[in-house]
């Protein structure tokens, strides 16, 4: 019997952490507002990265998230910044990731 439990106990502990891996994707029949302009403010210090704002959705609809600037995970890595694309028959959320070189960002010249 003790050793049912451990097996159990065993299974469980594996299980979370692959069921944390999930990901969340959200999509939207409305396009989201065209991207503001607005002054890129100074970088607090060298070694910071631009990350750009973006149109997030919630339960109200599209909201703002300002862009900040950020220290980069490791040395050499780049962020190449979230969008929305249209997928189909609805705008779907493609997120952002650091690498090794800017990707392909939804087609915004985010300049810096």
């Amino acid at each position: 019997m003790r050793s049912i439990r451990l097996l159990v106990l065993t299974l469980l502990i594996l299980a979370v952490p692959a069921a944390s891996f999930g990901q969340f994707a959200i999509s939207v029949m409305i396009a989201p507002p065209p991207l503001p302009v607005y002054v890129q403010p100074m970088a607090p210090d060298a070694g910071y990265l631009w990350t750009p704002g973006y149109w997030a959705y919630g339960d109200e609809g599209y909201f703002w998230v300002p862009g900040t600037w950020v220290m980069a995970p490791a040395v050499g890595l780049l962020w190449t910044p979230g969008y929305w694309g249209w997928s189909g028959n609805a705008y779907a959320w493609n997120a952002g990731y650091w690498g090794p070189h800017v990707g392909f960002y939804g087609g915004v010249n985010y300049g810096y």
